[in-house]
């Protein structure tokens, strides 16, 4: 292990070392101990260090070609922070953080592209595809060790808004309930709540504030103290009150009429751009915490999206 890979989590090593290798076979690998670091067997989460020796089994991989490399665009996205150490950006929905799993590329690939001049460029965290918001990036190793210990020590404070269907009590603040990761039969990557005394569940603690209260939805404040995947999409899914848009965890039948633009408890679609509300209602609008070298705190806030504004207007509109 050199100084590329040091600090690390070995899924995230493997990922980005193991090229055209899907994001399923890495996790495969590693589940069934076939990945040795120091030969011993180790998690995903293992965090690496200089001079630990990572052995794979032989792999048949599918190299990228030169063309598909090219056909990477360059893109930038809104900043809202940058210096020599670390880059903050404003992710918009429906983009990958990275490639992998059928998608060809990601956040980071394009701003590579767009940024050649760049020797360093990592993610320090992920969000999910259909989440926009606040995203941070590395621009130097020893920034993505230090930013990564931030988020793992919880010197990280995030929240996020998320739309929900239903009334969300104002009393119920915690959500207390631990979360299970598994892969669907298709290889696809799910979440979901199991007891608190299950042996395949990790806790996840989430607050939720209610931000504001229409007809037949709450909008929502859910600050998370645990980095669970999907954690904040299945803990509200499991208190009844799922993501406006969310496909994997939501309602199909809200979500289906508000994509093809059909009123939905007395909204009128055709006040939002087009008339349809296309993605999934969770964006990153809030984070803190220590800048990697001078640890003075940054804060850093992302305006909610034309789309989700639009479509808050119409329901409030629609209360009357």
């Amino acid at each position: 292990m050199d100084e590329g890979g040091a600090g690390q989590r070995l899924d995230n090593y493997l990922i980005k070392v193991l090229k055209g290798a899907p994001k399923t076979l890495v996790y495969r690998i590693i589940r069934s101990g076939e990945v040795r670091v120091n030969k011993g067997r180790a998690a995903a989460d293992t965090r690496l260090a200089m001079g630990d020796e990572v052995r794979v089994p032989p792999l048949r991989l599918a190299e990228r070609s030169p063309e598909e490399a090219a056909a990477v665009p360059a893109r930038e996205f809104p900043v809202l922070f940058e210096d020599d150490c670390m880059l903050v950006i404003n992710k918009p929905a429906g983009v990958a953080v990275h490639g992998g799993s059928g998608v060809s590329f990601g956040v980071i690939e394009q701003l590579r592209r767009a940024r050649p001049e760049s020797r360093f460029l990592e993610l320090v965290h992920r969000l999910d595809k259909e989440t926009s918001g606040i995203l941070v990036i590395a621009k130097k190793r020893s920034a993505l060790t230090v930013l990564q210990d931030h988020f793992r020590e919880r010197k990280a404070h995030k929240t996020y808004a998320a739309l929900v269907i239903g009334q969300w009590p104002g009393s119920k603040k915690v959500i207390d309930v631990a979360l299970h990761k598994y892969l669907t039969a298709e290889g696809e990557r799910r979440v979901r709540a199991v007891r608190g005394d299950s042996d395949e569940g990790r806790r996840s603690i989430s607050l939720v504030k209610v931000m504001q209260h229409f007809k037949a939805f709450s909008l929502l404040d859910v600050t998370i103290k645990t980095g669970r995947t999907h954690q904040i999409r299945v803990h509200l899914a499991s208190e009844g009150h799922p993501i406006v848009g969310d496909e994997k965890y939501g309602d199909f039948n809200l979500n289906h009429a508000l994509a093809r633009g059909t009123a939905v408890a007395g909204v009128r679609m055709g006040d939002l751009p087009g008339g349809r509300f296309e993605r999934m209602f969770l964006h990153a609008r809030y984070l803190s915490l220590p800048h990697p070298v001078s640890e003075a705190s940054l804060v850093f806030e992302a305006p909610l999206p034309s789309e989700c504004q639009s479509l808050l207007a119409a329901l409030d509109a629609a209360n009357g």
